[in-house]
């Protein structure tokens, strides 16, 4: 399946392939936001394309979630997994907490220099680069992590390609700091921003042709279509327990178990989606500059008093810019606005701070 699974995401692929020679040009960091529901091929889609990267990266640093809890600095604990941290320039201390170490918790940090040492850490491992970090299932990490990632997307001169995958805000452990953390990264400058949907009709039949020798009939393509909703993980596994017996069996052998709990769980998600309150954005508002820029602020992450100091207004100023261009866009809070601005593109580059 590996050899099929850039089918429908060839697009996406070049797009990271490009981002790359930004980051090996010496413009990092630059970051890539991945987004979309379990099972579209996100972690795939980086693998795939990171295997490509010319030249290759010096390190790839990649980290998750923990699977049953979040603990502080998932991502880095499992980015220093197996690393000499004797080598690295941070208090052994720091080291315990940033590497989950309960053997050596003895000394509490404050929480901004427990980032900066984190931030110190990651730039120490990177060295000259280029670099890889990846990122996986953003909104299941911890706060501290989505702090991290922040500021590593933020850090000047640090040669590296930020490669996020995630699912959508409302999947998240904490939906409001992930969507600020997802919009703050697909605001940064030069930011790759991409969506991966399920896959067309006529991506599903060039798999099927590539699987099989012969042609696939119209109608097993439509019911393979039709049973995985363009899954690539659902017709990987639908593939794997009923394609043995030719295509005609995929058609009317069902899904395997878990793929039919997962797509019950997509289902039920979209159910409660569609049964929240609907609210219409404008489709052009009438947003002038300075409504911009703190729209461009407010994707980045920034608090008001951020947006005051770094635009140079007052914080009222800042509470009135911000209700001109809810009212504007008919969104109802800060973070939907954020997110309505990338998405369209909507956003200048927010002022330097």
């Amino acid at each position: 399946m590996l050899a099929m699974s850039m089918v429908g995401r060839v697009r996406e692929r070049a797009e990271l392939l490009t981002a790359w020679g930004r980051a090996t040009g010496g413009r990092g960091p630059v970051t890539a936001v991945i987004t979309g529901d379990p099972g579209l091929g996100k972690s795939l889609l980086i693998t795939t394309a990171v295997g490509a990267f010319d030249p290759p990266p010096r390190a790839v640093l990649a980290g998750t979630a923990r699977v049953h809890a979040p603990a502080p600095y998932d991502w880095l604990a499992a980015v220093l997994t197996g690393v000499e941290l004797e080598s690295l320039p941070v208090p052994a201390g720091a080291l315990a907490w940033l590497g989950q170490n309960p053997a050596v918790r003895g000394e509490r940090f404050a929480p901004a220099a427990l980032l900066r040492m984190a931030v110190r850490t990651v730039r120490t491992l990177v060295g000259d680069g280029p670099a890889v970090l990846v990122v996986e299932d953003l909104h299941a990490l911890d706060p501290a992590s989505l702090n991290l990632v922040g500021e590593l997307a933020a850090t000047p001169d640090l040669p590296v390609l930020l490669l996020v995958t995630s699912q959508l805000p409302d999947a998240a452990i904490s939906p409001k700091l992930a969507a600020r953390t997802l919009a703050r990264l697909s605001g940064s400058p030069g930011a790759v921003r991409q969506h991966l949907g399920p896959l067309a009709r006529a991506d599903v039949a060039t798999l099927l042709a590539q699987v099989y020798p012969g042609p696939v009939a119209d109608d097993v393509v439509d019911a393979v279509w039709r049973q995985t909703g363009g899954n690539p993980y659902c017709l990987r596994e639908l593939l794997v327990t009923a394609g043995g017996d030719g295509p005609e069996a995929l058609a009317v052998g069902p899904l395997p178990a878990h793929v039919r709990g997962l797509r019950k769980q997509r289902r039920r998600r979209s159910v409660t989606m569609a049964d929240a309150p609907v609210h219409h954005p404008a489709t052009d508002p009438d947003l002038t500059a300075r409504e911009r820029e703190v729209l461009a602020c407010l994707a980045a992450g920034m608090s008001d008093k951020q947006v005051a100091r770094s635009l140079g207004i007052s914080i009222r100023t800042v509470n009135a810019h911000v209700s001109n261009l809810l009212r504007k866009t008919r969104l109802t809070s800060r973070t939907e606005a954020a997110l309505w601005a990338v998405r369209h593109s909507a956003l200048g580059s927010p002022a330097a701070t």
